[in-house]
């Protein structure tokens, strides 16, 4: 997310842009030589800021691992792209020409596919020109331009869609051709939208509408709108899909309620109150992998987890009490009290909040399972990214065990605990017993989803290579090559 303030200053260290990669399964290297289809789950982290991006490994709580750098100069890109300059709205493509690029400083947008090497880059210096590149061979694969500035970028194995102020692109990731455009759609300076990372759910959200929390859910395969989702009074301030491409989590700008439906039906399956006292701007919303558990994160001090699961109705048993006779009395009340009254007697709390060491500062969350424990990571404008461990069968209040800054350095003056404690019982007997056995692991119903075949093809390949690509590979060929006479 953009982590620059509104008057478009960055943030400590000069960061611009952090967002966490789309959720992955993939298959390990030896697991796959000895044909026993292991599975893991790798988690990295990008930063832009004003002297270019950087990507890092989060598979260690321990040390935040770099894993590459592209500073402004020569040695980032390789390949530049001649602009076909045109007044009318489409994007312009630019073909493949040798030169070096300089857009590389100021990234207030970089996305990365997955565990690829694809990457998505945006630059403040000219924020309507979208770069595709492949940071490993340090090579650009094209860039389009657009007739207004571009707010954000979303990307999956399928799709990738780049949002201005009133339009979305739809793009096939496969070879960059533009394949549908959604044009005049409320204004959205926010640039608010979410793609799901699913290929059988590939939906698109955004708002429907500047005045009201409406919800436009559009399907990027069939190219048409699957449906309106009346979520909230308020307009909108966050959207997030789960892992599956079946629910959607949303929040407006008062950031009271966080609501949960199904896609594409548009049911709302879950209704979480985050506050009553005060509104606050949501910053975030992430779901788990396994889609059990849902983070929102704003710009107080607390973040709060919600657990999705259905309580079941017990029969109803006579009150013993005087206490237990009152509760009753009151919740049979509930019928004859305001509908807003009766929400809040129905909306769920949460599972279990994080104290963040600061308050203001734009932020972003994500629920990972590093190391065999389940995290709650936060990246922030303060200059940090902070590691909270999540006890999924108590909650509570989560334990802050790392944070690290997001320039890379070391951090030794802030370290929270010593480094033999990091994966350590955090509540609970229960829980350290479950993560000493390694028994929480997430039952995602996509772990299976991306397989080997499904990388994107097409064009002529760097290297005259005509196999198919494999995006989660250290060693692939970028996944599109487009070339014009």
């Amino acid at each position: 997310m953009n982590l620059a303030s509104q008057s478009g200053e960055a943030g400590a260290g000069q960061l611009l842009f952090a967002n966490f990669n789309q959720d992955i399964t993939e298959v390990k290297r030896a697991s796959r030589a000895a044909g026993l289809g292991r599975r893991a789950v790798v988690w990295s982290l990008a930063v832009g800021s004003k002297s270019g991006y950087k990507f890092f490994s989060l598979s260690s709580v321990d040390k935040l691992e770099q894993i590459y750098e592209c500073k402004m100069g020569p040695h980032c890109v390789a390949q530049a792209g001649v602009e076909f300059l045109a007044s009318s709205s489409p994007p312009t493509l630019a073909s493949q020409s040798a030169g070096i690029t300089a857009d590389t400083e100021d990234v207030c947008i970089v996305e990365r596919l997955f565990s690829s090497s694809l990457v998505a880059i945006v630059s403040l210096k000219a924020p309507r020109k979208l770069k595709v590149c492949h940071f490993k061979k340090g090579t650009e694969i094209c860039n389009y331009s657009y007739s207004n500035t571009i707010l954000a970028v979303k990307l999956n194995r399928q799709r990738l869609i780049v949002c201005l102020e009133e339009s979305l692109y739809i793009h096939n990731i496969r070879d960059m051709k533009v394949l549908h455009t959604i044009r005049e759609t409320p204004p959205n300076p926010a640039g608010l939208c979410a793609l799901s990372i699913n290929n059988d759910n590939c939906y698109l959200a955004y708002p429907g509408s500047a005045t009201i929390g409406e919800v436009q859910v559009f399907d990027t395969i069939n190219l048409r709108a699957a449906n309106m989702i009346p979520a909230h009074d308020s307009p909108l301030a966050a959207l997030a899909f789960d892992a599956s491409g079946t629910k959607l989590a949303t929040a407006s700008e008062k950031g009271t309620v966080i609501r949960v439906f199904s896609i594409p039906e548009g049911q709302k399956l879950f209704e979480f109150r985050r506050g009553v006292k005060r509104c606050v701007s949501i910053c975030s919303l992430a779901f788990s992998m396994d889609g059990m558990f849902l983070s929102a994160s704003s710009n107080t001090e607390t973040v709060h987890i919600f657990k999705l699961e259905t309580v079941k109705e017990k029969p109803p048993e006579e009150p013993t009490t005087w206490t237990g006779y009152f509760g009753k009395v009151l919740m049979a009340s509930t019928s004859y009290l305001p509908s807003q009254v009766t929400e809040m007697f129905n909306q769920g709390r949460a599972f279990a909040t994080v104290r963040l060491p600061f308050c203001g500062h734009k932020n972003i969350c994500s629920l990972a399972t590093i190391q065999k424990i389940p995290r709650l990571l936060v990246g922030a404008s303060d200059g940090y990214l902070y590691m909270y461990n999540l006890d999924p069968q108590e909650g509570g209040e989560c334990a802050l065990m790392k944070q690290h800054r997001l320039d890379g350095s070391l951090e030794t003056a802030n370290e929270i605990l010593d480094s033999a404690s990091h994966d350590c019982p955090l509540v609970t007997q229960t829980y350290g017993a479950a993560t000493a056995k390694g028994t929480y692991v997430p039952s995602s119903p996509t772990r299976l989803a991306y397989t080997d075949d499904l990388g994107a093809v097409g064009g002529a390949c760097l290297e005259d290579e005509a196999s198919a690509l494999r995006l989660d590979e250290d060693s692939e060929h970028p996944p599109m090559i487009l070339r014009t006479d």
